[in-house]
């Protein structure tokens, strides 16, 4: 489905996103898939020792479900900027859940974009990251 720049208003939601919990698994997989052997993520032992209470989720893979959020909505192509800030460690068994909403509607160089704020939080409302893209979008026209 094409999401349309003349559809879109200020203050309109995002589709939200939640996960399945996070699994030791994944934070095997993800390690692999991105390079990032930190054994803070994967060592229970390592990470207790850091003062972690147990292993945690790579930053990067809680930002990467933003993306998935994003992505799911308007597709790669249009992504223009993309970041976030990381305010909280994830762990195995929580779930996560990413919200956003438009904050701006605005034209760059004849292209039609929309700049929204995103957040993502576990079960418990704790917020993980919280961020901010701009995506250009087609016009009905």
């Amino acid at each position: 489905m094409t999401v349309y720049f003349d559809d879109i208003n200020v203050g309109d939601a995002i589709p939200a996103l939640t996960t399945a919990p996070i699994t030791e698994t994944q934070l095997v997989r993800y390690a692999g898939a991105s390079g990032d052997f930190n054994p803070i993520h994967t060592v229970h032992h390592v990470a207790e020792k850091a003062g972690l209470g147990g292993v945690i989720a790579h930053g990067m893979l809680v930002m990467g479900l933003v993306g998935r959020a994003i992505t799911d909505w308007v597709g790669v192509a249009p992504l223009r900027e993309f970041g976030v800030r990381f305010l909280a460690v994830t762990k195995p068994g929580q779930v996560i859940t990413v919200t956003g909403q438009v904050v701006e509607k605005m034209e760059v160089e004849g292209e039609p974009r929309v700049r929204c704020e995103v957040s993502a939080v576990d079960q418990d409302g704790q917020q993980k990251v919280k961020g901010s893209f701009v995506v250009g979008l087609p016009t009905r026209k």
